[in-house]
């Protein structure tokens, strides 16, 4: 079975990222074929600076790599022509309805005139990825089931009006994983485009600078010898900190103070990150341009009898 998973590359991947998304990915590797890319197409449906998008595409590979992401197939989206022309088949096979429905577009598009065309038709794209390497299952949270459901739906679709071509994936929920919230605000997940970087870790923070935003976090101003307890409602921020803790390989037994807390939750991080940044510096630029472009030969020699079965199903070829 083929496990795939692409991420963005919009802003500098933090401590969410890797305990939410890449460390999982990393653990999971051994269980099945994994298709790892970083989704530049996805990033230029909203206005970008090119040179950024070229950095931060290098960066999120870089780190894909120093994750510990060695025994999986390793890609840049826009490195498999198959992505973009399937997508385009795949919006010849969705209807308008479908994609008004969908949230991302009612949120951050409708209405608005300098909306790009793309951030409407996305969703196909998305389809496209997940439908090229015949992916059995799609492991997704609440976010992003509504793209999965379509996924499905364009499949079924297809495959009813021009012959079986596709797998059509099922939804399964995940294993629960470190829901990193803003240390600054834990009411929302740490993210990339946050408003400020007041509450957010990095990966390649240094370890000066991780103590410093731990030091900022959002307590409360209880005090007493039970203070230290997880309580999401009452004591998000402190239930954060506790979460980060035990996420990165630490213990709050025995800890009673808020002080002691940071200090701990600082202690787990630096040590977690420590790691990563090394093997982030020790990789060279043409090593790891290698591994992505053998990724990409061996996504196109995958993806290639999937986008020709399309190709001729709908009449093309």
């Amino acid at each position: 079975m083929n496990k795939l998973s692409l991420l963005k590359p919009t802003g500098d991947p933090h401590l969410g990222n890797l305990l939410g998304a890449l460390a999982p990915m990393a653990a999971g590797q051994d269980s099945a074929d994994c298709f790892y890319g970083v989704a530049d197409l996805h990033a230029l449906t909203v206005h970008h600076d090119p040179a950024r998008l070229r950095d931060a595409t290098r960066q999120l590979a870089r780190l894909m790599l120093a994750v510990g992401l060695d025994r999986s197939t390793l890609f840049v989206q826009s490195r498999v022509p198959a992505h973009s022309e399937l997508a385009f088949l795949l919006e010849c096979t969705a209807y308008t309805g479908e994609l008004n429905r969908m949230i991302q577009f009612k949120e951050k598009g409708r209405d608005q005139p300098t909306t790009r065309v793309s951030l409407y038709t996305y969703p196909a794209l998305m389809a496209a990825d997940i439908l090229l390497y015949r992916t059995a299952q799609v492991p997704v949270g609440a976010d992003q089931r509504q793209h999965v459901e379509l996924t499905r739906d364009l499949a079924l679709r297809f495959n009813r009006t021009y012959g079986e071509v596709f797998t059509v994936p099922e939804i399964v929920v995940p294993p629960t994983g470190a829901r990193v919230m803003d240390l600054a605000d834990p009411t929302t997940k740490m993210g990339k485009s946050s408003a400020s970087d007041a509450g957010v870790i990095r990966i390649l923070d240094t370890p000066d600078a991780i103590r410093a935003t731990v030091a900022r976090a959002v307590t409360d101003s209880e005090v007493g010898p039970d203070a230290v307890r997880a309580d999401r409602e009452a004591k998000p921020g402190v239930t954060n900190l506790l979460e980060i803790l035990g996420a990165c390989g630490g213990s709050a037994e025995g800890i009673t103070t808020y002080g002691a807390l940071k200090s701990a939750v600082t202690d787990a991080v630096v040590e977690t990150l420590a790691p990563i940044r090394a093997r982030y510096a020790d990789l060279d630029d043409a090593s790891v341009s290698m591994v992505f472009e053998e990724g990409a030969a061996r996504c196109r020699q995958v993806t290639m009898p999937v986008l020709a079965a399309a190709r001729t199903a709908m009449g093309l070829t």
